[in-house]
């Protein structure tokens, strides 16, 4: 098998595997990010420099996956 990989006993293509590993990460993804939105509520008190450096943080995390995927030779 050098093209596929074997899931639950069926043979599976590497664009399968993509996908069934890329949806629920993103949805991972996206709730934490969901989570973190949950933060600028009335129940909580925060600086616009703790709020700068959560920002930050996120930014540069994703700057660095899409210039992963991009040196994985995608470009939209």
């Amino acid at each position: 098998m050098t093209e596929e990989n074997v899931t639950g006993g069926k043979e599976e293509s590497k664009a399968d595997r993509f996908k069934r590993l890329a949806e629920p990460r993103v949805g991972n993804a996206v709730k934490k990010i969901e989570i973190i939105g949950n933060l600028a509520g009335s129940n909580y008190e925060f600086t616009a420099e703790q709020v700068e450096k959560i920002l930050s943080t996120l930014k540069t995390t994703v700057d660095e996956v899409v210039l992963m995927i991009r040196e994985a030779g995608f470009t939209p």
